[in-house]
């Protein structure tokens, strides 16, 4: 962080792991998207060069975002009275522009996913959750 922007970088020791903070009066020029506001109410738009890392490392980014917003679970589904449980991924964002660039990311990767709400992504098929599996990883 320092190398590229930050005026001061320190470490924070916090139960399980260690806390990077850093400040610097440029951030917002590497970073556009952060800005005063809630998320879904102002738009979060990629730069060019930020779009181009993703479409490199877009299992970095999902982990990211998953980390975040989103979740591993076993899903419980009973179907002609058999019972069965599957692992799937669910990301949940009110920000349409980042509910988009998940769908991207996903497609880069060419991992299925659907829409079950207006606001909430799913990944079920076994290949799709495998694939995110090897790029998300569980959450520390």
């Amino acid at each position: 962080m320092r190398a590229v922007l930050a005026s001061k970088v320190q470490r924070v020791q916090k139960q399980g792991c260690v806390g990077v903070q850093s400040y610097g009066t440029h951030w917002p020029c590497l970073l556009p998207q952060h800005g005063p506001g809630k998320k879904h109410e102002r738009p979060i738009v990629l730069t060019d060069w930020q779009r181009r890392i993703l479409e490199v490392h877009p299992g970095d980014f999902l982990r990211g975002l998953f980390h975040s917003d989103g979740c591993r679970t076993a899903n419980r589904v009973t179907t002609r009275g058999r019972h069965y449980v599957y692992p799937r991924y669910m990301f949940v964002n009110e920000s349409a522009d980042i509910m988009g660039l998940c769908q991207w990311g996903l497609d880069l990767l060419g991992v299925a996913w659907r829409m079950n709400r207006r606001n909430s992504l799913s990944v079920a098929r076994r290949d799709a959750v495998a694939t995110l599996d090897r790029h998300v990883g569980p959450k520390s």
